[in-house]
Formats: C-alpha cells, structure tokens, sequence
C-alpha cells in the first residue's frame, strides 16, 4: 500500500507550530510528487463557533483578516520553492471544517501543528488535532517541536494489528521517498495472569516477551520481503506510549508512525489510547495512520 503520491492538506491557524506544520507539508509534497493544499480556519472567539451570529461587518473584517493570513501563507511557501495546488478558507469549527475539506477534495493526508496561539486557545487547538486525528478519513500527521526535516530517522511502532499494517506501509514509502532510515519497536504486553493455588497474579514474562519478539521478527520479515530496509528492531516490555516516545528520543528520531487503532474490541480502545498519547507527549512529528 502507498498513499503517495496524493493530495496534502496543511490545516493552519496561523500559530508559530502551524508555521512548522507548513514547512513539513511543503517538504514532504516535494518528496512525495504529492498536490499541497492549504486551509486556514477563521479563528472564532471562544465562547461561539456559529460565524451568523456577528455583525455583517465585523464578519467581512474578520474573513478579510483570515484571507490575509491565508495568502500570507502561501506567499511564504512560494517564496521558498513550494507549490500550493490550491488555497482554502474555512468558518465554523476548526475541526469540523478540516476533517469536511479534506474529504471534499479527497486529501490522503492531513498536517497541522499540535498547538494553537494563546493559553486558552493552545488548549482548544489541541483538542482540535486530537478530533482530527480520531475523525479523518485519512492519515494525519501532527508536528511539533521543528519541522521534519529529510531525511531523518523514522520510528514505526506496531502492535500486530491491520491497522498497525498500514502503517508499516506508509513508513517504508515515506522512508523510501525521503532516503530516511527505518526503524521498528514493539512494545510488549505485560500482563498479570491470577494463579488460583497461589493465591495472587503471576506475571510470565519470559513467555510475554518471547510471543512480542516473535511478533516483531514476524514484521520486520514481511518489511524486508517487501522490499523495505529496517535499520535496526527494538523489542521493548511495558507501556507502549511511555517506550515508544523513550525510543525515539534516544533515536534521534524526526518522525513516528503509528497505527490508529489495535486489535479487537478492548485492543482498539488501548492502542488508540496509546496513539492519542503519543500525538500530545512526543517531541516530534507524529503520522497517525488508518484506512481509507
């Protein structure tokens, strides 16, 4: 599977980290041979999202403004050898708006900044990317920190799951794309099993770890039979998110990919809890990858 080339949208409010999320999408359309769009959102004060409650003049000022900021934008990534396919401006919820434009133009991939401006917006903007993440049709990649920059070292987590699978797949093209380096880690169960005749939970680790190693040999195989090159494997024990953000700073790494959702009813609720984790805490770009 390969989603490139295709259509990016970079999703902007005008904040210093959409900046980087700007730089990022330009970089990886160039990459990629993939059509760069740009939707900016006009920016509601916090207490509405309905844009027919105002004035019809404070409305015009206010889009004028968000055009402004818009084509601002785009001038910027002109100006630095980029190509914008087209300019989008949206009004209502920022969430919304991103998660409807994207599948009106049929977008196979989404990047925006982890953050918004100011201390209250910061935190409405953050709940923004994590709607978008959970809600796109498409794969998502949030930036923070600094733009990501090609190539770099790219960490692929899996967890076994067909989701996990995409991912897997979209790592090897971005890595082949962008003369990056691949590299894998599964991040192994460690759960308690209750042992009645003594009375309390015993953990089998080594049974555990084994079954994780072999899962983890078990993808790198179907990797490198496809044609991918993994730079190195990691098996780690413990919480995923927590091993998974350790790893890549230890890395170096400029990017995650990580499947959206796990394997089974209660899997899908705890791998997703760990992608949600892993898109707020970790100190890099994060590519959160599903089904179209």
């Amino acid at each position: 599977m390969t989603i490139f080339p295709t259509k990016i949208l970079l999703a902007t409010d005008g904040s210093t980290e959409a900046e980087l999320a700007a730089d990022t999408a330009s970089a990886l359309a160039k990459r990629t041979g993939s059509e760069l769009h740009v939707l900016h959102v006009l920016g509601l004060p916090i207490d509405t999202q309905d844009p027919s409650s105002f004035e019809p003049e404070v409305r015009r000022q206010m889009e004028e403004r968000s055009r402004a900021t818009l084509e601002e934008l785009v001038g910027g990534i002109e100006s630095s050898g980029g190509k914008v396919a087209g300019s989008h401006l949206g009004v209502g919820r920022p969430d919304a708006q991103i998660v409807e434009k994207a599948e009106e133009i049929g977008t196979g991939l989404i990047v925006m900044g982890s953050r918004g401006y100011g201390p209250i917006r910061r935190a409405l903007i953050g709940s923004v990317s994590d709607s978008v993440v959970r809600h796109a049709h498409c794969p998502v990649m949030v930036v923070r920190g600094e733009p990501l920059a090609f190539p770099t070292n790219i960490l692929l987590a899996t967890d076994g799951s067909e989701e996990a699978d995409l991912a897997s797949a979209t790592a090897v093209d971005v890595a082949q794309r962008t003369d990056s380096e691949l590299h894998v880690v599964h991040v192994g169960e460690v759960r308690p099993v209750y042992h009645p005749e003594r009375h309390g939970y015993l953990t089998h680790y080594e049974e555990l770890q084994e079954e994780a190693q072999h899962l983890l040999d078990r993808q790198v195989e179907e990797i490198e039979s496809a044609g991918g090159i993994v730079a190195s494997a990691h098996l780690r024990m413990g919480h995923p998110d927590t091993e998974i953000m350790g790893l890549a700073g230890r890395l170096g790494a400029g990017l995650i990919v990580v499947g959206s959702r796990g394997r089974g009813p209660l899997r899908r609720a705890l791998m997703g809890s760990v992608s949600d984790s892993v898109v707020r805490h970790a100190h890099c770009p994060v590519l959160v990858v599903r089904d179209q």
